[in-house]
């Protein structure tokens, strides 16, 4: 963990704390080292500083290439882990770079569901996280992020750290298109169960759950 990342987490922990509620469950199902993988819903662009403060190793994190545009605001959020991904455009070069911080014996986060969703509740994943995971046999901590809308100053935020997902669980045979629309399956299911939504809400997974991107 760098020296800056270190400052960095110890200040958006208390901005984090001032602005919202924070409720984290599960703490004790994140592992002790490194090289396996976090994947979360995704809500907010906090998300990734939400999810960080209980892990005693750096983060890293794909972000929108869009927030590198600007050289100070680069600077920052390289600083704080994010790496740049093109959006909707197959960039190997990001995922590259996702199984190169795997593989190195870092943390990665991603987002399954691939950008936020706008009524919270989860869409169906793209094959982005279980592709790295079947590249690089890592294991998965699922986690979920929850609150009510809208989101507002002192609003109750719970991030719940579900047990971890064994690669080996996964009962991967070849990296083929089944395979890895089985395991993104499993790997949003998980989650799903660690967001505070009602049951009846809990299947949808398909591709109507509209998000702010349209997708």
């Amino acid at each position: 963990m760098s020296v800056f990342y270190a400052i960095a987490k110890f200040v958006t922990n208390l901005l984090i704390h001032i602005l919202y509620k924070m409720r984290y469950e599960g703490v004790e199902n994140i592992p002790e080292g490194g090289g396996y993988m976090v994947c979360s819903n995704h809500r907010t662009n906090m998300d990734p500083l939400f999810i960080a403060q209980k892990l005693k190793t750096q983060l890293f994190f794909m972000a929108k290439q869009e927030l590198f545009q600007n050289k100070f605001v680069s600077l920052i959020i390289r600083g704080l882990g994010a790496f740049p991904v093109e959006r909707g455009k197959g960039d190997s070069s990001a995922i590259d770079f996702a199984v190169d911080t795997l593989k190195s014996g870092r943390v990665l986060a991603m987002f399954p569901e691939g950008t936020r969703s706008k009524d919270g509740i989860p869409q169906r994943p793209k094959s982005g996280a279980a592709l790295v995971a079947m590249q690089t046999r890592a294991d998965i901590l699922p986690v979920g992020i929850s609150f009510d809308l809208p989101l507002r100053f002192r609003s109750v935020v719970t991030i719940k750290y579900g047990e971890l997902i064994r690669f080996d669980s996964l009962g991967v045979q070849a990296n083929v298109p089944r395979e890895m629309k089985a395991v993104s399956k499993r790997i949003m299911g998980e989650i799903v169960e660690l967001v505070e939504l009602p049951k009846d809400n809990r299947p949808l997974l398909t591709d109507g759950n509209k998000t702010e991107d349209g997708q």
